[in-house]
């Protein structure tokens, strides 16, 4: 298996085999994201995909889960995509999920037929960055979205029955917009069908953080960041106004969290808010900063 790195998943897929079936992101303009910024974005030939996987189920042939990298896998054509997944159900036969990175535009390019045939195909679960529920914080960081086209792109996915793993950054807001990015952000997510939701506190890696204040400064607004207080603040709040349709798991175990947190909601609400209070008041203490990362 040939990688161009850097590489990267996300924190659940640690013990899955990747196949980097994209290098780089399509899009690679958010702000506040400084993964790819570094490569140059392309599609992997097909024939070399499907030879590292033909190669791969001969060392690792009890694989049970596989992430397709990097983090725009889904830009790809539908075919090639579903040849790619005919051919892991075909050499790897313990096989039980395939998930990807989902980019907002790509659930809005695939129409539901073709979601629903990358599903019965084995592509169950999707990670998606909503980031916020704001519209002005999305023109901020450069999203590339809006929430109304979010929406639409989640619940094309979600009627198509795959699974959504959705991910939101606490303290996107700074000081002067943390309330709105949280209560719309709720609103957002309360919209959705989601599976699991999962934080990420704010962590802007030193190439691109004049960067991120300066489009803040484009669009007339001013970014003072937060503490770890507030950002406790910023969760609690969150947590307080989810009231998912359906059952969702939650999840803070990003390592950039100050306070990893597991529980489903609605079940759990009241005890996370008490571990949260917990913490606000200094009886739980908190990751320290240079234990944290991306």
């Amino acid at each position: 298996m040939e990688y161009t790195y850097p590489l990267y998943r996300p924190p659940s897929e640690a013990n899955s085999l990747i196949f980097q079936v994209t290098e780089g992101c399509s899009f690679n303009r958010c702000s506040f994201c400084s993964m790819y910024r570094d490569k140059t974005f392309n599609e992997k030939p097909l024939d070399i995909v499907l030879a590292e996987i033909e190669t791969a189920a001969k060392t690792q042939p009890n694989t049970r889960r596989v992430f397709l990298a990097d983090g725009d896998a889904l830009y790809r054509d539908t075919a090639s995509l579903l040849t790619i997944l005919n051919a892991l159900h075909q050499h790897f036969l313990h096989l039980r999920r395939v998930s990807s990175y989902a980019l907002p535009n790509n659930l809005l390019t695939k129409t539901m037929g073709e979601l629903k045939d990358l599903k019965a195909a084995g592509l169950t679960l999707l990670y998606y960055g909503i980031e916020t529920g704001n519209a002005n914080l999305l023109k901020c960081i450069t999203k590339g979205a809006t929430p109304e086209k979010m929406k639409v792109g989640l619940t094309k996915a979600t009627d198509a029955r795959m699974k959504v793993s959705a991910t939101v950054i606490l303290g996107l807001g700074g000081k002067h917009y943390w309330r709105e990015h949280i209560q719309q952000t709720a609103e957002l997510v309360n919209s959705l069908k989601l599976t699991f939701l999962s934080t990420l506190q704010l962590t802007l890696e030193e190439g691109i953080q004049a960067e991120f204040l300066q489009k803040f400064e484009r669009q007339k607004r001013t970014f003072e960041a937060q503490n770890d207080l507030a950002v406790l603040q910023e969760l609690e709040l969150l947590i307080s106004l989810l009231s998912p349709e359906k059952p969702m798991i939650f999840r803070s175990n990003h390592a950039s969290n100050a306070l990893p947190l597991k529980g489903n909601l609605p079940r759990d609400k009241e005890n996370l808010l008490k571990q949260l209070n917990s913490a606000s008041q200094g009886e739980t203490q908190l990751i320290p900063e240079w234990l944290r990362g991306l």
